[in-house]
């Protein structure tokens, strides 16, 4: 038998003051999406596996968790990213809507697993999504309000690392086959110069060097680019850069594809102090149409538990103890001005049972 009160491993619950920290973040991201012109939809938190699977990558599709629907004998499946859900509703239910397409949601995602970093099988994820354009232009209005929204819930030393997923088969083109190139991206990967030596692939060491700080990786990147068939990217780079900072630190590794397997020209991560893991990340990618063509699109996810566990989202309540006998409309005066009130159905009732700030004294609410 399960013990009363055990819950699966991997999920938890979020008990006060978390649970309203949750969502505070939740309403303070996506208050800073609306304000770029972001509108909100909510997709189900499950659909047909076979719609739902044929947006993620093989791995992400590994990491959903299916079961059979009992009205229509079909196999359904938990959402484990919304990504993709957007996708479908923009290529679906929006496919008329005027492009670019500004999107934007919040909810749950459950997933077969944890990983390393993140053990947490559930979890709250928060984005926005560019759809109809993967441009320059579009690339920097949805770092820069993954930046500004981040910070404006509290997240400081705030860092973004860039990426270029497609970086090998842009360099690559038809010189390699697909095989060398399957080698060049594994040797990469895991940073293996010595493999890369080996294997007779010395030209492409330079990309390991071409990592850090983003004014002097560009540089690397561009004087190894020597066909300039980088330089739309580089741009890219530069100007991705110049729309986020000051207000955040930029790196560049151009190699880095983990995690970023169905992403396009850009990707990124974004980092912040005292936040376990990433605090988010996005990039610009291809959505499926139902008639065989794909349409270009750029956003980002936002993890909001790992904002709470750092510490955001707990602002100070003004809550209110309401002794017993006190007249309703006192308690109803203080709820007009922002309190929140507590009613105390005992004599004996203390503020601090209740997490009260505050108590009502006859006149006003006195500081406890």
């Amino acid at each position: 038998m399960i013990p009363p009160g055990l819950i699966p491993e991997g999920v938890r619950d979020r008990l006060p003051p978390q649970a309203e920290a949750a969502a505070a973040l939740a309403r303070s991201l996506t208050a800073s999406f609306a304000a770029h012109g972001y509108e909100r939809i909510q997709p189900p938190l499950i659909e047909y596996e076979e719609s739902l699977g044929t947006s993620l990558s093989p791995q992400a599709r590994r990491e959903l968790i299916r079961f059979t629907d009992p009205a229509s004998q079909e196999t359904l499946a938990l959402r484990s990213d919304m990504t993709g859900q957007i996708g479908r509703i923009a290529t679906t239910r929006l496919v008329t809507a005027a492009r670019p397409l500004r999107l934007s949601y919040a909810g749950p995602v459950v997933r077969v697993r944890g990983n390393a970093i993140n053990a947490e099988r559930e979890s709250i994820q928060t984005g926005v999504e560019l759809i109809g354009s993967d441009s320059i232009a579009a690339a920097s209005e949805i770092l820069f309000i993954a930046v500004e929204a981040l910070a404006t819930a509290g997240v400081t030393g705030i860092s973004v690392d860039l990426t270029l997923p497609d970086l090998i088969e842009t360099l690559a083109g038809t010189v390699l086959s697909p095989a060398k190139i399957a080698e060049v991206k594994r040797l990469l990967d895991s940073k293996d110069a010595g493999g890369l030596i080996a294997a007779g692939l010395g030209d492409w060491l330079p990309l390991l060097a071409a990592t850090g700080p983003v004014d002097a990786a560009l540089f690397g990147l561009k004087a190894f680019d020597h066909a300039g068939l980088l330089a739309s990217r580089t741009a890219g780079i530069a100007a991705l850069a110049a729309a986020v900072q000051p207000q955040a630190r930029v790196t560049l590794d151009p190699t880095e594809r983990h995690g970023f397997g169905y992403h396009a020209w850009i990707g990124f991560s974004i980092f912040g102090d005292g936040i376990p893991g990433e605090a988010g990340r996005g990039g610009a990618y291809l959505i499926p149409r139902p008639d065989g063509s794909a349409e270009a699109a750029v956003g980002f996810s936002l993890y909001i538990d790992g904002l709470v566990d750092a510490g955001l989202g707990l602002q100070l309540q003004r809550r209110v103890l309401i002794p017993l006998g006190t007249d309703a409309k006192v308690g109803s005066q203080l709820r007009s001005e922002g309190w929140s009130t507590v009613a105390a159905f005992t004599a004996d009732a203390t503020a601090q049972d209740f997490r009260c700030t505050h108590i009502w004294n006859g006149v006003e609410a006195a500081l406890i």
